[in-house]
C-alpha cells in the first residue's frame, strides 16, 4: 500500500491553510527532528560539509548539519504553499544578481541552460521566472518511487508553470526542443543519477557528473549558466554566473570533460556561498558508498 504519496498531499494541504508563520515553525521542528532520527543522511550531510571546508570543528559541522535539515524542510513548505501563492508575493519575497546573463540569451533566441546545484530555493526561482517574468520554464525531473508521487509531484511543478521532461532516454529530445523555442532549461547537476558522467574533481575528490548539461551547450549553442537560489532572511536571493566557456575546441567527448569540470567548479563556488543550505542528503562521491 502506498502510504508515502497521501502524506505527502495532506503535508501540502495542511501548509497551505495553516498561517504562514505556523507552517514555518513546524517545518523547523520537523527538520530538526529530521536531523535526529535521519542518521544516515546526517552522516552524509556532515561529509559534504568537511569536503566544502574540511577546517570546520565537530561542533561546526553539527550545527550547520541541522541547518541543512532545517533547510530542506523550509524548501518543502514553501514549495507545497507556492500553487497558492499570489505571484506579488512571491516578486517580493525574491532578489537576484546577474539576471541580465539570462535575459541576453533570452534577446538572442537561443534559450539558456541554468545549471544549479540542489540548494536552497530553486523553484521559487522558477516560479518567478514563469508567473512574474513570464519566461517559458522547462525543467527535467528526477523519476520517483512510487509512481504515484512522482505524478503527484509532476502536478505540482506544473501548477508553477514548469513544462516537466522526465529523466529517461527522451530526455534528450525534448530538452533540445526547450532551447530550439527559446525556454529557460533548469537542470539540477551535482549530482550524477546514471553514474556515467564524466569525471571531474569536486571538493577535491574525484567523482563524475551529468554530461547533459555541457552536451546541451556545445550542440545548441545556448549558454550554460550556473546558478543557484539562495535563502537570505525571509527572501530568496538568485545568482546567475557569467556563462561558460563552450566554444568547441576539440572531440565533443574532450570538450564535454572539459566544460563539465568547468562547471563543477562554478557550482564549488556557489555552494561554498551558504554550505548548509545544500540540500545533497545521498552518496556522490565513490568514497560514500564504501563507507
Amino acid at each position: 500500500m502506498d502510504l508515502v504519496t497521501p502524506a505527502y498531499r495532506t503535508a501540502a494541504a495542511l501548509a497551505r491553510v495553516a498561517p504562514e508563520p505556523v507552517a514555518a515553525a513546524a517545518a523547523r521542528r520537523l527538520g530538526r527532528l529530521a536531523y535526529l532520527t535521519a542518521s544516515g543522511r546526517r552522516a552524509q550531510v556532515e561529509r559534504n560539509l568537511r569536503r566544502i571546508d574540511p577546517t570546520l570543528s565537530d561542533r561546526e559541522v553539527a550545527r550547520l548539519a541541522r541547518q541543512t535539515f532545517e533547510t530542506y524542510a523550509r524548501y518543502y513548505e514553501e514549495s507545497f504553499r507556492l500553487p497558492t501563492t499570489p505571484p506579488e508575493v512571491v516578486d517580493a519575497g525574491f532578489t537576484h544578481e546577474g539576471y541580465e546573463h539570462l535575459q541576453a540569451a533570452l534577446d538572442a533566441g537561443t534559450g539558456a541552460i541554468m545549471a544549479m546545484p540542489h540548494l536552497g530555493a530553486w523553484e521559487w526561482s522558477g516560479f518567478w521566472l514563469a508567473r512574474v517574468k513570464g519566461v517559458p520554464v522547462t525543467v527535467v525531473v528526477e523519476r520517483l518511487e512510487p509512481p504515484s508521487l512522482f505524478e503527484w509531484f509532476v502536478d505540482l511543478r506544473r501548477s508553477f508553470g514548469f513544462e516537466i521532461v522526465p529523466l529517461g532516454p527522451e530526455a534528450g529530445t525534448a530538452t533540445a526542443r526547450a532551447l530550439r523555442e527559446n525556454r529557460v532549461l533548469g537542470l539540477l547537476c551535482d549530482r550524477d543519477l546514471t553514474g556515467t558522467g564524466p569525471e571531474v574533481e569536486f571538493f577535491g575528490e574525484r567523482t563524475t557528473l551529468p554530461g547533459g548539461p555541457a552536451t546541451l551547450a556545445l550542440r545548441s549553442g545556448a549558454p550554460l549558466l550556473p546558478t543557484a537560489v539562495f535563502y537570505d532572511g525571509d527572501v530568496r536571493h538568485g545568482v546567475v554566473l557569467p556563462p561558460l566557456d563552450t566554444t568547441r575546441q576539440g572531440k565533443l567527448r574532450d570538450d564535454v570533460q572539459r566544460v563539465t569540470q568547468d562547471l563543477a567548479h562554478a557550482l564549488e563556488s556557489l555552494i561554498r556561498r551558504a554550505p548548509e543550505q545544500w540540500l545533497l542528503l545521498q552518496p556522490n562521491w565513490p568514497s560514500d558508498r564504501a563507507t
